[in-house]
């Protein structure tokens, strides 16, 4: 009687143009013997239609219930590996710093030894401050000694004064000793939301010709080092 009564209502909500997997769900009972009872019901167009968009619903359902579980474990991996990169540096010891700041000056500072400037270049404030500390710590260079330059593609030109202000508000170095700033012509291919760009930095040392020289050999002794392993 009980498979008499769950047949009826199969067939019952067949006609009204549910699923099988539906119909099995309601019911608790297999899909397979849903489609046994059901098999010589015809739906209309009509029926088939909706049930073709329930299950294009369905599908993309579950494809965003799919990509959401992607996007959350990616987020959760992208913490866990940016927190244990961050125990893995730790501390810095004085040398590490002072390694540090030779392979950044490598990278970004100017180093031919007939350049008319010792300098170096980014647009992260962090590490323009990173390399102020590094020339005051290991070249006892003073505040006065510092200039910068600021280099912006020329759409930012009326926001001069804005940058300016954001550079020195930063490194603490004033206006007056900021040297002319380089607008670049070239064709802007990023966009910045809110104008939340400030361009790049040259940050000078004056009367740093000495200066340069000895970096320029402490980047030979990096170069030539033994590597470990």
């Amino acid at each position: 009687m009980a498979h008499y009564e769950e047949k009826n209502k199969a067939l019952f909500l067949r006609r009204k143009g549910y699923s099988i997997n539906e119909i099995a769900e309601r019911l608790l009972v297999s899909k397979s013997v849903v489609s046994r009872w059901c098999r010589d019901i015809k739906l209309t167009e009509a029926q088939i239609e909706k049930l073709h968009q329930k299950m294009m619903v369905g599908s993309y359902k579950g494809r965003m219930k799919f990509l959401e579980k992607i996007r959350r474990e990616r987020k959760e991996r992208v913490l866990k590996m940016f927190q244990e990169g961050r125990k893995e540096v730790g501390k810095t010891s004085k040398r590490e710093f002072f390694i540090a700041g030779i392979a950044l000056y490598w990278a970004e500072g100017t180093k031919s030894l007939n350049a008319e400037e010792t300098s170096f270049s980014n647009s992260d404030y962090r590490m323009i401050l990173f390399m102020m500390k590094w020339f005051r710590d290991f070249f006892k260079i003073q505040a006065e000694r510092f200039t910068l330059q600021i280099r912006i593609n020329n759409i930012h030109k009326e926001r001069l004064a804005e940058v300016e202000q954001y550079w020195s508000s930063i490194t603490k170095i004033p206006p007056y000793q900021f040297t002319k700033t380089v607008f670049i012509k070239s064709v802007n291919r990023k966009v910045y939301p809110n104008n939340h760009h400030y361009g790049t930095v040259r940050l000078k040392v004056k009367r740093g010709t000495d200066v340069r020289r000895k970096i320029l050999g402490m980047i030979k002794a990096l170069a030539e080092n033994k590597l470990p392993g």
